[in-house]
């Protein structure tokens, strides 16, 4: 009866001071991921089905923050099919979101069905850039689409790609509206820089 009582209280503790379900769901994401077939073409779509729950919305559609847990576990997935994650982890480095930005174009409801695209559209001397899109099953329109600038820290991604590809691989051009999104957010950080004086401190 005492070990009963201890399994529920260290459960109810877990539930209480972690996000135990994301943890949990990270880890399924994972492991299905890495007992499929290996993508090779590192820029390659790949996707991810998925379904709008109770448990995902507000106002009967699905919540802005939803969207963006969603493009998480489809980002893993992606890196674990591609072998980027496991490169990374070759080179001792880690990745870290270092920006998004969604637009919403259409709710998703209720049980409406989706599909995740996620790809690398291209990539810098610093971070890659990735396009998710939501895209309803129901008539294949594109509900919410995002991008996501993934930051390599203690290596880059032409050490990825050369890590994967064993040569040298050129990056993708930037289309137009990323370039503009690259653009807002180096423009952005200069801002900042020179509000908090940084900028000054580097000369």
């Amino acid at each position: 009866m005492w070990w009963v009582l201890g399994v529920l209280a260290t459960l109810l503790a877990l539930f209480c001071s972690l996000d135990v379900w994301y943890f949990l769901r990270v880890a399924v994401v994972v492991l299905r991921a890495w007992f499929q077939p290996p993508v090779w073409d590192v820029t390659a779509e790949q996707v991810l089905l998925g379904r709008v729950t109770p448990h995902d919305i507000d106002m009967g559609h699905m919540n802005n923050a939803r969207y963006l847990r969603e493009c998480d576990f489809a980002r893993y997935s992606l890196y674990v099919r591609n072998g980027v994650w496991k490169a990374v982890r070759a080179l001792r480095g880690s990745m870290v979101v270092g920006a998004t930005t969604m637009r919403y174009r259409r709710a998703l409801c209720i049980g409406e069905g989706y599909e995740l695209r996620s790809r690398i559209v291209t990539w810098d001397d610093k971070a890659f850039y990735l396009e998710q899109r939501f895209v309803s099953t129901k008539d294949g329109l594109v509900c919410a689409i995002m991008y996501c600038k993934q930051n390599v820290i203690c290596s880059s991604p032409d050490k990825i790609m050369q890590h994967l590809c064993k040569r040298k691989v050129e990056c993708p051009e930037f289309p137009g509206d990323l370039q503009h999104w690259v653009n807002f957010i180096s423009s952005n950080s200069q801002t900042l820089r020179a509000e908090s004086g940084l900028e000054e401190k580097n000369k």
